[in-house]
């Protein structure tokens, strides 16, 4: 209990909490304004509530999306606490928990109704369209859950389970989880919606590996300079990064030097850019992009340095 209290007053878990409820959020357009109305079935939670809603509106039985996904995701909560152990943090309960009551809260701000035309059948008219659109809105949000060690659960849960009983890794895991859950909209949709979803699964992948990558990048430095005792002090003192000394030598005089090599964000890295550029230095610099990195990564917060462990 006295873990939980000292984290809740940390500023970073309230700046996480609300990273989590804008991603939700966001997520939450791209289910109710694009997914629902073109009925297209992706690998989702949410698309094997929409196949639930429909089967059980067709026997007089209406439940509301929003309260199918609540369940769904309560009872997936429950399994995976006690098939895969207790061990999910409060980030996945909650942003699992809040996408049906943000469909309710976009619904009441928006009606999905005033965006289609007359004659239409969704908001874009096109089950394409409404594709793309649903998948570009949805894996931004994805990649923003996913760089705070965040989801949207549902199919994360389903994924995991499948990983630890059936072995897969768990990539194949969310695919195989993703398919199956497409699979189910035959019961109400045509084969070309269906293999309309099946595309979209995948390229929901593909553009959430994208953005991930886009927002985790970071800069590999290497530095070649007579003047690295006041590049490292730089770095060390004024970026707060962690940096490596190499000796090296010239292949072409054969003159001994010393490289410095460091991994800074990308702004960072423009700050090194100008001060060595400010300050006249010669340097010989190579870098690049870096998408994952393991290990400790430390970061700064208003003077107050923490360490962090990245697992992207």
């Amino acid at each position: 209990m006295n873990k939980i209290i000292a984290l809740l007053k940390t500023r970073k878990f309230w700046s996480e909490f609300l990273t989590m409820t804008l991603g939700m959020f966001v997520a939450a357009a791209a289910v109710n304004y694009f997914l629902v109305p073109s009925k297209i079935i992706v690998g989702s939670i949410t698309g094997l509530s929409i196949v639930l809603t429909n089967i059980f509106g067709a026997i007089g039985f209406n439940v509301k999306l929003s309260v199918m996904i609540f369940i769904i995701n309560a009872i997936l909560l429950v399994l995976a606490y006690f098939l895969i152990g207790p061990e999910f943090g409060i980030k996945t309960v909650y942003t699992a928990l809040i996408l049906g009551p943000m469909i309710d809260i976009w619904e009441a701000i928006l009606p999905v109704s005033k965006l289609i035309e007359p004659g239409n059948a969704s908001v874009m008219n096109d089950p394409w369209f409404d594709l793309l659109c649903f998948v570009l809105i949805l894996s931004m949000s994805q990649a923003i859950l996913f760089r705070i060690n965040a989801s949207t659960g549902g199919l994360d849960i389903l994924a995991k389970i499948v990983n630890k009983y059936l072995h897969f890794d768990i990539g194949t895991s969310v695919s195989v989880a993703g398919a199956i859950i497409c699979c189910t909209a035959f019961a109400i949709n045509p084969v070309r919606l269906v293999i309309i979803g099946l595309i979209g699964t995948w390229i929901n992948g593909i553009v959430v590996d994208f953005f991930t990558a886009s927002l985790n990048r970071r800069k590999r430095v290497c530095i070649i300079s007579n003047d690295y005792e006041t590049i490292r002090k730089y770095i060390i003192n004024d970026l707060h990064r962690g940096c490596s000394l190499y000796d090296v030598k010239g292949g072409f005089h054969e003159d001994s030097h010393v490289e410095i090599q460091a991994i800074l964000a990308k702004n960072e890295f423009s700050d090194l850019m100008g001060y060595i550029r400010d300050n006249n230095l010669h340097a010989f610099i190579t870098a690049g992009n870096v998408s994952e990195v393991y290990g400790l990564w430390k970061t700064t917060h208003h003077g107050k340095d923490e360490v962090e462990v990245l697992r992207q």
